[in-house]
C-alpha cells in the first residue's frame, strides 16, 4: 500500500501545480504520466 499511498501523493501535488504548470487532473503532464506510469508497472510487476 505504501508505493500507492505515494502514487495519490505525487498525482495531487502534480495536479496542484508543483511542475510549475498548474494544469488540468485529465493530463497533469506527458512527461509526469510517463514517468508515474513506469515506476508503478515496473514496481506493481
Amino acid at each position: 500500500m505504501k508505493p500507492l499511498a505515494a502514487f495519490a501523493l505525487l498525482l495531487t501535488l502534480a495536479a496542484c501545480g508543483v511542475d510549475g504548470d498548474p494544469e488540468p487532473p485529465a493530463e497533469p503532464g506527458i512527461s509526469v504520466s510517463g514517468k508515474v506510469k513506469v515506476g508503478i508497472t515496473g514496481g506493481s510487476g
